[in-house]
């Protein structure tokens, strides 16, 4: 059975760069998934003040955006389609309108019909971030983060962040068919963040790896005064890792959304792909 991946691609107010799509594809083809690649563009609303229309102009203004977004759209897709033929890998593509507030839930819903999400991750981007939360949280799939400067490698070697929590063992089990074909797995447990419920957890993770076949070893790790998510991303990349695989914290407070500490420093900082389940 062919996986099936999906890369969308915001374009309002800030669309990412083509070097997502370079590392979209390029991850497809590591996950031996068909590629399907979705551009949610703008579409904003009239405004009906008087006041904007005449003295801000604001019906022009809104269309130079939509045109701007579509154009971008059209134009992440085309490079989708481009890079994809260096791998013979078969591309759809979809575009899809949403107004300001919903292009992230847009994106969510549309990944929730895959095995995966892959998002591309900038810095000083704040539309890739944004679409980065509404998909872990929203889709209820497992999402791999893409940071525009790392080069997709080949994922033989896979460092789990483990703390024994419910979110972590749903990114374990999301990750399965990828595990499966590591030659090196590498269960990272932060030992000095956070009270844990139980001692040796990683071990326990690991040697429950290594009954179903795979090569495990546990790693008990210290933050060393740094923040959570630059610790994981440092010891994994540090030890070869191609891909950390991680539990996505976050829950509703009033009108804003929290973010765990860990979840936070990866979406702040991303350094090496992160498959992210929640």
């Amino acid at each position: 059975m062919r996986r099936q991946a999906l890369v969308p691609f915001v374009t309002y107010p800030e669309a990412v760069t083509d070097a997502v799509t370079i590392n979209a594809v390029a991850m497809a083809a590591k996950l031996d998934a068909d590629l399907h690649a979705l551009a949610v563009n703008v579409d904003i609303p009239p405004v009906s003040n008087a006041l904007s229309r005449f003295l801000l102009n604001t019906p022009e203004l809104i269309r130079q955006a939509e045109i701007k977004s579509g154009k971008r759209g059209m134009e992440m897709l085309t490079a989708v389609a481009k890079q994809a033929k260096q791998f013979d890998m078969d591309v759809t593509t979809k575009t899809l309108v949403a107004a300001p507030a919903l292009l992230g839930d847009v994106a969510a819903k549309q990944a929730r019909y895959f095995d995966f999400a892959l998002v591309g991750w900038e810095a000083n981007n704040a539309t890739s971030q944004m679409t980065a939360e509404a998909v872990i949280f929203g889709s209820g799939r497992p999402t791999i983060l893409l940071p525009e400067l790392s080069t997709i490698g080949a994922l033989d070697h896979i460092a789990i962040a483990w703390d024994g929590s419910r979110v972590a063992a749903r990114a374990v089990a999301d990750s399965r068919l990828l595990l499966e074909r590591a030659t090196r797995i590498s269960v990272l447990t932060v030992v000095d963040e956070k009270p844990l419920d139980e001692g040796e957890m990683g071990e326990r993770l690991a040697e429950g790896l290594r009954k179903r076949g795979l090569p495990a070893e546990a790693v008990a790790i210290r933050t060393a005064d740094c923040p959570i998510g630059v610790t994981l991303q440092d010891h994994a990349i540090e030890s070869g890792a191609a891909l950390l695989v991680m539990g996505g914290y976050g829950h509703s407070r009033i009108r804003d959304f929290v973010l765990g500490g860990a979840t936070e420093g990866i979406l702040n900082d991303l350094r090496l792909p992160v498959l992210l389940s929640h």
